[in-house]
């Protein structure tokens, strides 16, 4: 199952945090692959998609710690206000950012790595971790499709060939989530985060403080590491401080997607792309 969720990977569609497990979100990205090679789409991982399904490169690499990595950690303030003053919102620990380079669950680096004493990890320390990259995309998408009901979202080239297939978070509350055309006004890469306390009531902090926060960008920034603005105000596609929970928990309103996610997701977009939001 891991040789499977890395070759999905491998091809843009993403099977969620790569786990080596079949989940609900694995199946799906089976099922989406079987349409692609014109196989019935059942989400099993049967004879005939295991002879598509291949590997073009080993499963595993290795990661070496650097003292940049080490660096660059920080622990994640308690409070909106905490957050606020921090220089960045970085990764907490090296596990965070080796799972994240691997498109990975935290838990699926330490079984892959039982030796490592992830409190104290050392500069040059070598880790095994998937093999995983998007393929370099060759143009931008024509367009978006997100379904709410799967919880997922696509993007398509011009021949309505699939260019990405990632899970992806919708609105808890069913008003919070439009239906029909929008479109891309706003690419930002590794954005700020204003907080306001109108859009967070259950938050006591935040209403304590009675204004608006700005908290600097980072990996661990309630949108992650990209904003893609949609042309409804409030709304757009990001990504994710919790990457392993994208799919799995909903949002305020807006798409939520991995890091890894929104990051390409980012490289495929541009301004004035139309996205259609699909019950």
């Amino acid at each position: 199952m891991l040789e499977a969720q890395v070759a999905l990977a491998r091809r843009a569609i993403s099977p969620g945090s790569i786990d080596g497990a079949l989940g609900s979100q694995t199946r799906a990205a089976i099922a989406v692959f079987q349409q692609t090679q014109n196989l019935p789409a059942t989400g099993v991982l049967d004879a005939d998609t295991r002879a598509q399904l291949t590997l073009d490169a080993p499963l595993l690499t290795t990661y070496r710690v650097t003292t940049n990595d080490l660096a660059h950690l920080q622990p994640l303030g308690k409070t909106w206000l905490a957050k606020s003053e921090q220089t960045a919102l970085d990764y907490e620990t090296e596990l965070q950012l080796v799972a994240e380079k691997a498109h990975s669950h935290p838990d699926l680096i330490r079984r892959l790595n039982p030796a490592v004493n992830w409190t104290n990890v050392a500069p040059g320390t070598v880790l095994k971790i998937p093999d995983v990259n998007y393929p370099v995309p060759a143009d931008k998408a024509a367009l978006v499709v997100i379904h709410l009901d799967g919880k997922f979202l696509e993007a398509f080239g011009l021949e309505t060939n699939l260019m990405a297939h990632f899970p992806c978070s919708i609105a808890a509350r069913v008003e919070k989530r439009p239906v029909g055309e929008l479109h891309v006004i706003a690419i930002a890469p590794n954005p700020n985060y204003t907080v306001d306390p109108e859009l967070f009531p259950e938050s006591p902090d935040l209403q304590t403080i009675g204004h608006k926060l700005i908290l600097p960008p980072g990996p661990k920034n309630p949108v992650g590491v990209a904003w893609i603005g949609l042309d409804k105000t409030g709304y757009g596609i990001h990504g994710t401080p919790s990457p392993e929970q994208v799919g799995r928990t909903e949002s305020h309103g807006c798409f939520r997607l991995a890091n890894w996610d929104a990051n390409y997701l980012m490289q495929l977009a541009w301004e004035g792309m139309p996205v259609l939001v699909e019950p």
